[in-house]
This record gives structure tokens, C-alpha cells and sequence, in this order.
């Protein structure tokens, strides 16, 4: 015992897995953080453009009605100079009727001649007074197609009005919802990470201080000797008992997380980079790690955990800890990883 405690001191006081746990928890809710505001960008982004689509088609509309309304006051001023034209030619018509009138008052010899051409300009000013009137009648349906027109555009410019303020609206309504999310989000983030901050140090109780069980980062890392033989998929005695006491306390922490926090408990399986010997009943590493982590999930959902909070993943040889060739490395690399996160 008092070489234990010599050893112990002589390593002194690691700071280093503290505060690695602190750079990855603080990453971890700047990454959700970045999510939500993406998130809420790409909703954003799509309201926007809904509006933009309804302003532009609103905006054609009125650009064709005004188009329109132009043509339409440009054929009723044609109209109304046809009048004048046909007013002035009314009067020259009326004052030559006057003037051969008078003529044939004073009994001149032309009487036949003036006779005809006083028909002739009566039919003539009968034929302009019909004029008249289709074009007065023209003008007025002009003048109700252009109220309509403008009845129009006044409707689809209150239209515009009303989706406008609703586009407004709309984007103060997703800014409060990203701010409230944001703040959902971080609140859950604070909690796990005080849960995962407890499971941590009720890990280091009950599994002592073992140099083959430590803690890298926010992960609890068990190398693959302590739990199966070489190349074996099935937990010995030894890794049982160490299940055990796994299982005991996740589930106690189980019991204290509320329920609105989706966790899982992670279980990885890595290899080291030495290809699996044939007749080991695994195809490859990658089949080795997977397996390894399956058994794992399978003894701790025996052992009480519920199934929905644990997650197996197999890794293969492909995510090491220590890049070197050599016996120390492949040992360290060769392990199971245990990380509590969110679903």
C-alpha cells in the first residue's frame, strides 16, 4: 500500500483530463449552438422566399394592370379627340345648314340645289351624331374599365401591404424562436454536462484507479484486455464485475436525469491495426469492434439498464489513440469507449 501511495504521489495532480472535459463540453455547445442558428437560417431562408415569390408575382400584376391602365387612357384621349373632331364637324354642319336655309328664305333659284344639299348635310350630321354618341358610349366604358383597374390595383396593393407586415412578422417570430432555442438548448447542454460531470466521478469511485481504466477527454476508456480475451467477442469474469458495477451506477443516474434530457450512454469498440487471425469466428476488425460493443450493450441491458439509453458502434482499427507501429500503441488502441451524450 505504501508503494501504491508512493506511486501516486509521484505522479501528482493531473489537470489535463479536467480540462480537456472542459474544451470538448465547450465545443459541444458551441456546435449546437451553430445547428440551431443554421437551423433557424434555413427556416428563415425559406419564409423569406415564399414572401419574395408572392412580392414578385403582386409586383407583375401591378406592373401589367398599370401597362394597361396606360393603353386604356391612351384609347380614351383617341376617343375623346374622334369627338372633338366630330363636335367641330356638328357645328361647320349646323352653321352650313343655317346659311342654305337662309338662302332658300330669300327665294333664290337655287331652291332644287340647295334642297339636296341640305339632305345630303342633315344626313351627313345625323351620321356624325351617331358617331358621337358610340364614342361617348366607348369613352364611358372606358372610363368604368379604368375604375375597375384602379379598384384592382388598390386591392393588390393592401394585398402587398398585408404580406409585407406579415413578412415582418414572421421574421420577428423565428429571431424570438432561434433566441429561445438557443436557450433551450444551451440549459440542456449545461445539464448533461452536469450529469455526465457526476457519472464521471461515480465512475472513478467504483472502478478505482486502474491504469488500464481512464479517462480521455469526455470518454471513459477501458482497454480491451481488461473485458475480453485476444480476439474474443465474450466478456471474461474479470470485465463482468466491472460491467456490474458499470450497470449499477447508470443506473442510478438513469433514475435522476429528467426525462425531457435524450440520453444515451455511447459504447465504442476499437481495434488495434493487426488484421484478425483466421478461425476467430470475426471476419475483420471491423466485425471485432462492433461485436465488442454489441456484448458490452447486451450485459448492461441484462444488468437493468434500459436498451433505449445505449448505443453500439464499432470502429475498427480506424480511429486510434496513439499513431505509432509499435506493441505500446496497438495495446492502447485496442479498447472499448464509453461516452455519455445526447440522442
Amino acid at each position: 500500500m505504501a508503494l501504491a501511495r508512493s506511486r501516486r504521489a509521484s505522479r501528482g495532480v493531473d489537470y489535463w483530463p479536467g480540462f480537456v472535459d472542459a474544451l470538448s463540453t465547450l465545443l459541444l455547445a458551441i456546435m449546437f449552438l451553430l445547428s440551431v442558428f443554421v437551423l433557424a437560417q434555413v427556416l428563415l431562408s425559406r419564409e423569406i422566399t415564399g414572401k419574395d415569390e408572392v412580392l414578385n408575382r403582386l409586383n407583375s400584376q401591378i406592373n401589367e394592370l398599370t401597362e394597361l391602365l396606360a393603353l386604356e387612357r391612351t384609347s380614351r384621349q383617341d376617343f375623346e379627340d374622334q369627338i372633338a373632331n366630330l363636335e367641330a364637324s356638328l357645328g361647320d354642319a349646323e352653321r352650313e345648314r343655317s346659311r342654305l336655309q337662309e338662302l332658300l328664305a330669300q327665294g333664290s333659284g337655287k331652291t332644287d340645289d340647295s334642297s339636296e344639299r341640305i339632305g345630303a348635310l342633315t344626313q351627313s350630321l345625323d351620321e356624325e351624331k351617331q358617331l358621337s354618341q358610340r364614342a361617348q358610349s366607348q369613352v364611358e366604358l372606358l372610363n368604368q374599365q379604368i375604375s375597375a383597374l384602379r379598384k384592382q390595383i388598390g386591392a393588390l396593393e393592401d394585398a402587398l401591404d398585408v404580406s409585407e407586415n406579415r413578412d415582418r412578422e414572421s421574421r420577428a417570430r423565428i429571431a424570438d424562436l432561434g433566441k429561445r432555442l438557443n436557450v433551450a438548448l444551451a440549459q440542456r447542454v449545461q445539464e448533461l454536462n452536469r450529469y455526465r460531470s457526476d457519472f464521471f466521478g461515480r465512475l472513478r469511485e467504483i472502478l478505482s484507479d486502474r491504469e488500464n481504466i481512464r479517462i480521455v477527454g469526455d470518454r471513459f476508456v477501458f482497454q480491451s484486455e481488461v473485458l475480453f480475451p485476444s480476439g474474443q467477442t465474450t466478456i471474461n469474469d474479470a470485465g463482468k464485475a466491472e460491467m456490474a458495477k458499470l450497470a449499477s451506477a447508470l443506473i442510478d443516474l438513469a433514475s435522476e436525469i429528467p426525462p425531457d434530457i435524450n440520453w444515451v450512454l455511447r459504447v465504442d469498440g476499437h481495434t488495434d491495426n493487426i488484421p484478425v487471425s483466421p478461425g476467430r469466428g470475426v471476419k475483420d476488425n471491423w466485425e471485432l469492434s462492433a461485436d465488442r460493443a454489441a456484448a458490452v450493450v447486451r450485459f448492461l441491458i441484462e444488468a437493468g439498464v434500459p436498451a433505449n439509453r445505449l448505443v453500439a458502434a464499432g470502429f475498427g482499427e480506424f480511429q486510434p489513440l496513439v499513431e505509432e507501429d509499435s506493441d505500446e500503441a496497438r495495446n492502447r488502441n485496442r479498447r472499448i469507449e464509453l461516452k455519455l451524450t445526447e440522442r
